[in-house]
């Protein structure tokens, strides 16, 4: 049954569990892909448009600023109508802080500033952003982010100066504060060497102000090699060692980054909590799977169980054994088919049985006809003489020794079916089975000349002793050689021998007559079977109880048309003192 168990759980995982828990694993991988890309991309959404917005206020102020520029070049203003003019745009435009007009030996000419201007035309490191020269940004004494911007007044190559302002991007931190992705998500500005420009967390822009840079961060590292255009994204710890989704973009033209950075417990939390609903759901139906599995495999094995027990019933004999199965499916017809059966079986083996007890029956009454009509016979034949011949002292003493010798054939039959019903008593001496095997020999040569045979003897050099009782033993020895006698034909030979080995001692007798078929050697020591065709077959049943009882083993080989052997084996013993051997040790 456990194998059946085994088969049958295979089986129901192999159709139900293992497809639902692959459509479980590749839901929860397709909903936790699905939405790392949502979230990758809104996260990504939220950087371009940051970017953008950036990119449109850089633009439009230095747009302004090289209008103003022209507007310069074109209107010849005095020095103090510019001067006024620029203290306007200051106070229009609040992310100017200072407007200076430079003439082309670098000689202030007017500025918006009461004094002396504070800045200069950007140097080397400038870079051209809308025809606009532009200073990397720093922060200003009021750790606001600033930038040295200069637009060229006049057309290029009159050498007319330079329009420079100081630009505050103050705006660019509140940009970045009002950027929120999440409940912990924060936008962050960086520069294209790397500096941090704008950090959306307040905890964090003391960092802006000491100017740390972000050159090593691996986004950064990632986007200024990238191609233009191409965002990244990357899981990487933050400062506190919490695991963080960090996507990047490139600000078109001026090639600041963009990083949006966001807990990933946070921006996963969604996904993980349908990924948990998902996984409960699927493990609940797995559960009431199995359950329902569970009752229904039970409800189909208990019947094949029931079946089971009633046919190892059966096997052991108990005909009277009956299933219990009320399922009304094919298992239950089986069932009733198997009661049935059972029913049937138990009247075929009553049937058998009489026909068993009459076929033993009339067996051992053919024997016993047989083996007991000639004692008989013989015995009313020599009444009859008797009567006329009561005076002949000859004959009466004949008639005595023909009564005796009938009579002893007829306590041999009887005591044949008594050896059979219940062992016969034994006394174990030791014996030299050499000299029992000569002593059957000489008796039964009579017999042997009678039948045109010849006996042979093959004993073992010296004494060989076994422990038995000497008239059970030498009437198996007899047995075996009047069976021998009975299947040779006329010139065959009987053989006699003994022999040792491994410490056991062996009886052989073989001879060359009709041989026994290879179907009936086996039940050839079953009571009541011979081959003769009258008899009650009772002689090597007996022989076999006789060695067994001895401790011994009893076999036979035989080849039709060639004859057959029996050997006898025997514990063999060591010689015993003077006054212990038995009579056949004499």
């Amino acid at each position: 049954m456990r194998t059946l168990r085994v088969r049958f759980a295979a089986m129901l995982a192999t159709a139900a569990v293992v497809p639902l828990l692959t459509y479980g694993a590749v839901s929860v991988y397709s909903l936790r892909e699905g939405t790392r890309r949502t979230v990758t991309d809104g996260n990504l959404n939220v950087a371009r448009q940051v970017g953008e917005q950036i990119r449109r206020y850089i633009s439009t102020n230095l747009q302004i600023l090289h209008s103003l520029a022209a507007d310069l070049d074109s209107a010849g203003l005095s020095p103090d109508q510019q001067d006024r003019i620029f203290k306007n745009y200051v106070l229009r435009f609040p992310e100017f802080r200072e407007l200076t007009a430079f003439d082309a030996g670098g000689r202030p000419v007017a500025t918006s500033r009461i004094g002396a201007p504070a800045v200069a035309v950007p140097g080397e490191d400038a870079t051209e952003l809308y025809g606009v020269r532009m200073s990397p940004v720093f922060v200003d004494n009021d750790l606001l982010p600033t930038a040295i911007v200069a637009a060229p007044i006049g057309r290029a190559g009159r050498g007319a100066g330079w329009l420079v302002g100081e630009f505050s991007i103050e705006e660019l931190w509140r940009l970045t504060d009002r950027i929120r992705v999440g409940a912990s998500g924060y936008a962050m500005v960086i520069s294209p060497r790397g500096g941090l420009l704008a950090h959306g967390n307040p905890e964090e822009r003391p960092r802006v102000a000491r100017g740390e840079s972000l050159a090593s961060d691996p986004v950064v590292a990632a986007l200024r090699s990238a191609a233009p255009g191409a965002p990244q994204v990357l899981e990487r710890p933050g400062r506190s060692g919490e695991p963080m989704l960090v996507v990047g973009v490139r600000v078109p033209d001026l090639d600041w980054m963009v990083l949006v950075e966001q807990p990933t417990r946070e921006a996963f939390a969604t996904a993980r909590r349908h990924e948990r609903d998902l996984i409960a759901a699927i493990s609940l139906a797995l559960l009431v799977m199995l359950l329902a599995g569970l009752v229904w495999g039970r409800s189909l094995i208990q019947p094949i169980r029931e079946l089971i027990r009633g046919t190892e019933a059966i096997a052991d004999g108990r005909l009277d054994e009956r299933v219990r199965i009320r399922s009304k499916s094919e298992l239950g017809r089986l069932g009733d088919a198997f009661n049935t059966m059972a029913g049937r079986l138990g009247e075929l083996q009553e049937d058998v049985r009489k026909q068993e007890r009459h076929a033993m029956f009339g067996r051992v009454a053919a024997g016993l006809v047989h083996d007991l009509s000639h004692p008989f016979k013989n015995v009313q034949n020599n009444c009859r003489l008797i009567v006329k011949m009561h005076d002949d002292a000859e004959y009466r003493e004949l008639f005595r020794r023909t009564i005796d010798r009938e009579f002893a054939q007829i306590k041999r039959v009887f005591e044949d079916l008594r050896n059979i019903a219940r062992p016969m008593p034994m006394e174990h001496f030791p014996l030299d089975l050499n000299r029992l095997a000569g002593d059957v020999a000489e008796s039964m040569r009579a017999n042997a000349e009678a039948a045109g045979l010849t006996i042979v003897m093959e004993p073992e050099p010296g004494a060989l002793y076994v422990e038995g009782d000497v008239f059970a033993l030498s009437r198996v020895c007899r047995n075996l050689v009047m069976n021998a006698i009975e299947a040779t034909a006329p010139t065959g030979r009987v053989t006699i021998g003994t022999a040792a080995a491994d410490g056991r001692a062996m009886l052989r007798v073989a001879d060359t007559g009709c041989g026994i078929p290879a179907g009936r050697i086996e039940t050839m020591f079953d009571d009541f079977n011979t081959t003769k065709r009258q008899g009650l077959g009772l002689g090597l049943a007996i022989t076999k109880k006789i060695v067994d009882q001895s401790g011994g083993t009893i076999s036979a080989t035989s080849e039709v048309g060639s004859g057959t052997t029996f050997v006898v084996s025997l514990a063999q013993i060591p010689a015993p003192a003077d006054g212990l051997r038995g009579e056949a040790g004499g």
